[in-house]
């Protein structure tokens, strides 16, 4: 590869006209900002273009020859469609480079009114794999963002295999969380991260503790803010990151100051000029470094580029965090004012209503299918000290079913790297020769989906990880062959309402269950315990860790075969006082995973019970079933989002 000034972008962040021009002044090759609506960042203050000043922002750099892009990059619900199909048109009118993008909404907008803006997708869409890639290109993606858990060398294949343009976060704040995968704040306090209102629950102080004793096992840990990551500084890597393919290197910050993008920005633009200049004789400008590290914000980490982060990744005192957006609170039971008050949804039921179980062992899959599941999910991640699904155990699962006449859907991975997609390459190949064929395949992403339509012949599903948050993005599903779609869990009443009654596919809601606040590829406890070594002692792996926040909610933490650790709510969704509301639901869906086989028939028989009787046009309540399930609850029950009125807007 032959350098020139133009084989790297540096592309800086601007939340204001200062800084717009700041970027431009220091040397950025183009800039990404936002709008006063549908964006990352959303929170109140003198942050964001109006539509006057985007056009003249865009007239700006235009004269500077600096690219500007917009952010289009947050999840948008149905109230929003008519605003952002505007706002789509008045885009096309003033043509900025690019749009950043996440909701599978926009891109079907854009087909449907012929926009020809160029676009990229956001790091939101947790683009991972290269066969989402495949997928991504026909809707006219040229860049992509890719997730900020890949490494350097991953990302160099995956250049490489895809050969389509690479952003890569290089400095500035990061999410702990896998991108898109993080609903914590959507569910507590009905803003989402996902639609730019994150209140940060990542950077709360946390103990963790053993779960079932509840004993506290950091005493000597290196400090109670074990979710806050450093900011990302990868000036030290400058030609690891020009050799590894990334084409834009992208700086987090569109809340900072003029004067603090300005350094930040001048620094980089130097030291990539000084490596093409002369690649052999680079070394870094320890000047430079020092200018960045004495005006940082918080410490600096490399986060997963040269591999898996570790305790020194983590703020762990938090005495150079910048901001806490806010405090840990009880999280809600059953404040139902507002879920009493909205009308049911309005379409027509199936005359049998149809349950659908997650389960994590075959045991459990038995369960479930023997207390009146028409459905099972099987397979996916798998919780130690469970072992992962063997071909086996989907033979017995799938024999036991189809003797009763009981569905089985495969379920994947919510995230599918490089690994995970060479064993479901293998996985969905060996299915055509299984004696009993599953009912079909639930995915977590469009590369998954791309594998099992081109290696199967079933029907394929989408899991919640597509975060469906309009009946637009159905659309986008249907066309792409997904034949049902899960409901995202930062949903009001209300917003699900408009998806079931528009929707072009058939929906799926979880009425109970544990769910996942957050998916990290961080070992949390390892980070805190100073004697945590699992080489030595891998049953640590199996021990059920748990974090408790400030307000004495606690989180369970399940880590599964791949390492990742899974963040839980501290209490389980129920919504069995409100199952009369759900009309129309293709598939009601427990959340047993984490259950044993006892537990998941207890919940499956209630629920199958309740439905069964609105089926009959009875009443689905019952006293005594709705005590069992508190009574038995190894957590609090609550309503999850269900409590407000919507999920903030972006308007």
């Amino acid at each position: 590869m032959i350098l020139t000034r133009k084989s790297v972008e540096l592309l800086a962040p601007a939340g204001t006209w200062d800084a717009l021009v700041a970027d431009v002044e220091s040397g950025a090759d183009a800039v990404y900002l936002g709008g006063k609506h549908f964006n990352m960042r959303m929170h109140e203050g003198d942050f964001n273009f109006d539509d006057a000043a985007l056009k003249k922002a865009i007239d700006y750099a235009h004269a500077h020859d600096v690219r500007l892009y917009i952010t289009l990059n947050n999840l948008i619900s149905d109230e929003e469609l008519p605003a952002l199909k505007e706002y789509l048109q008045y885009l096309e009118e003033i043509q900025p480079d690019a749009l950043l993008v996440q909701d599978f909404a926009v891109l079907e907008l854009v087909h449907e009114m012929g926009i020809t803006i160029p676009l990229h997708t956001s790091v939101m869409m947790n683009t991972h794999n290269e066969h989402a890639i495949e997928k991504l290109k026909e809707y006219g993606i040229t860049r992509i963002v890719v997730g900020r858990e890949m490494t350097l060398s991953e990302l160099a294949l995956f250049r490489a295999r895809t050969g389509i343009e690479v952003e890569y976060f290089m400095h500035g704040d990061m999410c702990i969380s896998e991108s898109g995968q993080c609903i914590h704040s959507g569910v507590v306090f009905g803003q989402s991260g996902n639609r730019g209102r994150c209140l940060k629950p990542c950077r709360w102080a946390y103990e963790l503790i053993d779960e079932e004793s509840g004993k506290r096992l950091d005493e000597n840990g290196p400090g109670p803010y074990k979710l806050a990551l450093k900011d990302m500084c990868m000036y030290r890597a400058i030609p690891e990151l020009i050799q590894a393919g990334v084409f834009s290197f992208k700086i987090e910050g569109r809340m900072r100051p003029a004067p603090f993008l300005r350094r930040i920005v001048s620094t980089y633009r130097a030291a990539i000029d000084a490596y093409i200049a002369d690649p052999t004789g680079y070394a870094t400008d320890e000047e430079g470094w020092k200018l960045l590290y004495e005006n940082r914000a918080r410490d600096f980490t490399t986060t997963f580029a040269f591999g898996q982060p570790t305790a020194k990744d983590i703020g762990f005192d938090g005495t150079r965090e910048p901001r806490f957006f806010s405090e840990a609170v009880k999280e809600a039971g059953f404040q139902d004012d507002i879920l009493k008050q909205e009308r049911p949804i309005q379409k027509e039921n199936a005359s049998h209503r149809t349950l659908a179980v997650r389960v994590g062992t075959p045991a459990a899959a038995k369960a479930a299918v023997d207390a009146g599941a028409d459905v099972v999910y099987v397979g996916g991640e798998a919780f130690r000290p469970q072992r992962p699904w063997r071909l086996t155990d989907y033979a017995e699962v799938l024999a036991y079913a189809q003797e009763r006449n009981v569905r089985v859907v495969l379920n994947t991975p919510r995230t599918t790297m490089r690994r995970e997609c060479g064993e479901l390459e293998q996985l969905f190949s060996s299915i055509r020769d299984w004696k009993q064929q599953p009912a079909g395949i639930m995915v977590s992403n469009l590369g998954a989906l791309k594998l099992a339509q081109s290696l199967t012949n079933l029907p394929v599903q989408a899991d919640l990880s597509f975060n469906l948050f309009n009946h637009l993005a159905t659309v986008f599903m249907k066309d792409n062959g997904i034949t049902q779609a899960c409901a995202s869990l930062e949903l009001s009443f209300e917003q699900l309402r408009e998806i079931v009654e528009n929707a072009v596919l058939p929906i799926e809601v979880v009425i109970h269950g544990g769910y996942e606040s957050m998916i990290c590829d961080h070992n949390f406890p390892a980070m805190s315990l100073p004697d945590y070594n699992e080489l030595n002692e891998p049953e640590l792996m199996d021990r059920h860790y748990a974090l408790r926040d400030k307000a004495g909610e606690i989180h369970r933490i399940r880590i599964d075969q791949f390492g990742r650790n899974h963040i839980y709510f501290a209490k389980d969704l129920c919504l069995y006082p409100y199952l009369a509301k759900f009309n129309g639901i293709a598939s009601y869906r427990i959340e047993a995973q984490d259950e044993t086989p006892a537990a998941t028939a207890m919940l499956t028989k209630i629920y199958r019970k309740a439905l069964d009787r609105l089926a009959a046009g009875d009443a689905s309540f019952d006293e005594h079933d709705f005590k069992t399930l508190q009574e038995s609850a190894p957590r609090g029950l609550g309503i999850g989002t269900y409590r407000f009125r919507e999920s903030r807007n972006s308007i």
